[in-house]
């Protein structure tokens, strides 16, 4: 079976974490996380800076992880080393099959409705869904035909991206300083926190942050095509995760700057772009959103395409000589691709019809939003390989061995708390009272257990046995 080539380096891979990570969610959790503190800009920063903590402590227990294995895709290699061959198929097909597509898909319509919002388009309508096609076939495009140039295409809107940030946490927080805005809205609450407390109002502004934070781990899905993993791929999440964390913060800061906070709760960021930069600034922060959503989009697209070949490259699951090939002229997992780019599209049919279509959902009671969920699994799935590592790897000092797993549980517990909370198990009783009947986590657990059986199906394990027979 034919390699992947040796072609990206460390700036493409951090890119590929700030890239991913940093989409349109930077640009309007503003307003949430200041609706959930009532308007307190301090608690909000440690909202902020809790979940980026959240965010590095994983990242550096992966980093640690990186400089000890590698192979073909490192969360997946990572599984493999830790639980086992079995426990690394079923990693593996998850993150092909659900996570990697179902990100995907709706960060192509995003990005359609931010090009929309522009143009005065429907957000749902069928200009945005064509476009939001179009955007899902043109990532896969680039990423199939040139891998090299989809990995300067991830650089050059990281940058960009990171423009409306940068000039928003420099020229927001001195406009603010000059003219008392910025210390206004940090000496004054507008309102109550939600729940009424502290407490809860940080709680509630911690999980608004949550998902603005989601994605980085699709950096490890280009591990065996980096110039000297070992070293790049620990720089690169440590270093990206760094960079994510301050961004969010002085942009929150700068935009404190830019209106008041009882301003910025009702309309949201955008109008402290518009006060500071003018009506061009508001469009301007359109633009730009469009191209950082496109940037997260390729970044997805690439674990995406690759996702079957994580699998395929260790013998296993279905058809492992199809979807471990490998384009000779373009050095790109073709058929892994191919599948990659149907299962998005299957999944981009699947969001509009149970998130945005007119009618309420076609799924009836598995309605759920398939970008958001899958943190849900994804993070519980980290948590058997991090208690391994602890009991495996015993020529390690406390910190690396020890402390720095067991605080990575932690993390990942939250993750998976927070976005159960932020889309609920309602009870039986509680819905029918409500007049209807919400379960959205245990009916995506139904979905996501489906999924998992039928990747059973394909597994080491089906195959041993089958073939014994």
């Amino acid at each position: 079976m034919e390699k992947l080539t040796r072609k990206y380096g460390l700036l493409t891979a951090i890119c590929m974490v700030v890239g991913t990570v940093i989409g349109s969610g930077v640009f309007f959790k503003a307003q949430n996380v200041l609706n959930a503190t009532g308007g307190n800009m301090p608690l909000g920063i440690v909202a902020w800076v809790i979940t980026g903590i959240v965010m590095i402590v994983c990242s550096l227990q992966f980093a640690v992880m990186a400089t000890k294995y590698e192979r073909v895709s490192g969360v997946v290699d990572y599984a493999e080393a830790t639980c086992g061959k079995n426990y690394a198929y079923y990693l593996a097909w998850f993150l092909a099959n659900l996570y990697y597509p179902g990100m995907t898909s709706v960060l192509a319509w995003v990005s359609a409705r931010y090009l929309g919002v522009i143009f005065g388009w429907d957000i749902v309508g069928p200009r945005v869904m064509v476009i939001a096609g179009f955007f899902l076939i043109a990532s896969y495009t680039m990423n199939a035909l040139s891998p090299k140039l989809a990995g300067k295409f991830q650089v050059s809107a990281t940058f960009i991206k990171l423009i409306p940030i940068v000039l928003m946490a420099i020229v927001g927080s001195i406009v603010g300083l000059v003219n008392g805005t910025l210390t206004n809205n940090f000496a004054n609450v507008v309102t109550e926190a939600v729940g009424g407390s502290v407490g809860s109002g940080l709680f509630a502004a911690v999980v608004a942050t949550v998902f603005a934070y989601e994605g980085w781990i699709v950096a490890t899905s280009i591990n065996a095509e980096l110039k000297n993993p070992k070293k790049t791929l620990p720089l690169a999440l440590i270093l990206g995760s760094l960079i994510v964390v301050a961004a969010y913060v002085l942009y929150y800061v700068g935009v404190a700057g830019g209106a008041t906070n009882a301003v910025l709760m009702e309309e949201g960021a955008t109008t402290a772009f518009k006060n500071i930069f003018g009506a061009v600034g508001g469009t301007f922060l359109n633009i730009c959103i469009v191209i950082s959503c496109l940037g997260t989009l390729n970044g997805l697209m690439v674990g995406a395409t690759r996702g079957m070949y994580a699998i395929a490259a260790r013998g296993e699951g279905p058809r492992p000589d199809t979807f471990g090939q490998i384009d000779k002229a373009s050095n790109m997992t073709t058929n892994s691709s191919v599948w990659g780019l149907f299962v998005c599209a299957a999944w981009l049919v699947y969001f509009y019809g149970a998130n945005l279509s007119p009618d309420g959902g076609w799924f009836g009671i598995f309605n759920f939003d398939s970008s958001e969920l899958p943190i849900v699994t994804i993070y519980a799935m980290y948590i058997p390989m991090f208690i391994v590592w602890m009991k495996k790897e015993k020529e390690l000092g406390f910190f690396k061995r020890f402390l720095l797993p067991a605080l990575a549980i932690v993390a990942c517990g939250f993750m998976v708390f927070a976005a159960v909370y932020a889309h609920g198990i309602t009870p039986f009783r509680a819905a029918r009272e409500a007049g209807g009947f919400s379960l959205p986590v245990l009916f995506y657990l139904i979905v996501f257990a489906v999924i998992m059986l039928v990747g059973f199906f394909f597994s080491p394990f089906f195959k041993r046995r089958f073939e014994k027979k």
